[in-house]
This record gives structure tokens, C-alpha cells and sequence, in this order.
């Protein structure tokens, strides 16, 4: 379930309270976020859509502990991480936390296995284990025959698919995605589309997605409208 009126109940995987986030442009302060509410369980799959400069991409860095609020709160599987000091959400980020940009992000000198693993070199797995995981992950998203290529060799669906793989490789808690889908075709977004559908319905991922695409947003199970900094709609969508 997913609520946006700050009466969730206390087992909800994300609670944002009155979350509010502002930056000084020209001596002004300019409002990004007012007075937001959200509640995600676990297993959740919700796509945020809204104009540009509504905040939905601040949402989702304030979400991943890459940005701290003007004041409220965010707690994620009981970790108030607005709370944390620097070092401490690192680490949280680390473990709870898989990113997926437009951009794919990847290491251009890497291979495809090599910038999978990388965010396991953070943990105490042998490499043997990681590279039991990072196979693993890269079978999933249907690319273990692509293991030793590199970002240039690879399509741009391809190369979303990897960064897919490397956000999924260490087991996070939650997956974040802007605009997944926004530089690829037709056909690859509907892949990536399939791939992360697969993720939230077999696998029980929740997942957060910002996009200008309705026909990506109409795969989440709850669309989310953001305007001027507030959620001011919500759609409960029948799962595709």
C-alpha cells in the first residue's frame, strides 16, 4: 500500500513526514518540497510523475540519503536517516540502497562484470563470492553471455541492464530509478520496463521510479503525481 496523507501505519518500508526542502537562489529561498507525506510498504512498485522542477528528482535523492532535507523526516526500515551522520548514511546507502540513472553510469575501462561487482569491493565478500553474486545478477537481467564486455560494446539497453544488475548485485533494500527509460528506444525502454516489473512481482523488490514516460509509469502498481513540491494525486494501478 501506498498513502500520501501521513496516516500510514507503523510497518510501512518508507515514511516520509512533512518533509520539506528549500534552496537559497538570489538571497530567496525557493520551496522544491512542502509539507510532504508518503508511506511505501515493502514490495511496492510506484512511479512519480510531474512537470519539470517539481521535485520529483529531489524526492528520490532525499530518499537515497544523497540529500538532506530543509526539515522533516525520512525513516526507511525503521533507520531514520535524516538522523545520520555522514559516515553513518554512507554506510546505510551502501546496504540499502540501488541506484539506477538515465545515464547508466557506468566505467567506461570496466567490464560489464567488473562494474557489477564494484559495489561489493565495499563488502567482506571473498572474491569468489563476488563473483558468484555479480554472475548471478547479470544472468538475471539476461547478460551473463555479455560478462567481458565493455560499456562501449554494448547497446544502450544493454548498458541499462547492466547498471541494473550492479544496483541489484548486493541484495538493497530499495531500488531508486530516474528516468530509466528516458535515452533509450521504444523497444529497450520496454525491456528495462519488463526487467524491473520482474524485479518488484517475482522478486519482491520495492521500487521508486521518476519518468516523463506514461507508458513506463502505467507498469508501476501506484502512480504518483507530483506539483509545485506536493503529491496531489495518486492512482492505484491494476499491476501489468
Amino acid at each position: 500500500m501506498v498513502r500520501i496523507d501521513g496516516n500510514g501505519g507503523g510497518t510501512s518500508l518508507i515514511r516520509v513526514r512533512n518533509l520539506d526542502k528549500a534552496y537559497v537562489r538570489g538571497g530567496q529561498a525557493v520551496h522544491v518540497l512542502r509539507g510532504l507525506n508518503l508511506d511505501v510498504e515493502e514490495g511496492e512498485f510506484v512511479a512519480f510523475m510531474g512537470p519539470s522542477g517539481s521535485g520529483k528528482t529531489t524526492l528520490l535523492n532525499l530518499l537515497g540519503g544523497l540529500d538532506l532535507p530543509s526539515s522533516g523526516s525520512i525513516t526507511v526500515a525503521g533507520d531514520e536517516i535524516t538522523a545520520l551522520s555522514a559516515a553513518k548514511l554512507t554506510a546505510w546507502r551502501a546496504r540499502h540502497v540501488g541506484f539506477i540513472f538515465q545515464m547508466y553510469n557506468l566505467m567506461p575501462v570496466l567490464t560489464a562484470f567488473q562494474n557489477v561487482e564494484l559495489p561489493l569491493l565495499l563488502t567482506r565478500l571473498s572474491k569468489a563470492e563476488r563473483r558468484a553474486h555479480a554472475e548471478a545478477a547479470l544472468e538475471l537481467v539476461g547478460l551473463k553471455d555479455r560478462i567481458g564486455h565493455y560499456p562501449r560494446e554494448l547497446s544502450g539497453g544493454q548498458e541499462q541492464r547492466v547498471a541494473i544488475a550492479r544496483a541489484i548485485v548486493a541484495d538493497p533494500t530499495f531500488l531508486l530509478c530516474d528516468e530509466p527509460t528516458g535515452d533509450l528506444d521504444r523497444a529497450s525502454a520496454d525491456e528495462v520496463m519488463d526487467l524491473l516489473h520482474r524485479l518488484c512481482a517475482d522478486y519482491g523488490k520495492t521500487i521508486l521510479l521518476v519518468t516523463h514516460d506514461p507508458r513506463a509509469a502505467e507498469r508501476a502498481r501506484t502512480l504518483l503525481h507530483l506539483e509545485k513540491g506536493a503529491l496531489v494525486e495518486a492512482v492505484k494501478k491494476h499491476e501489468a
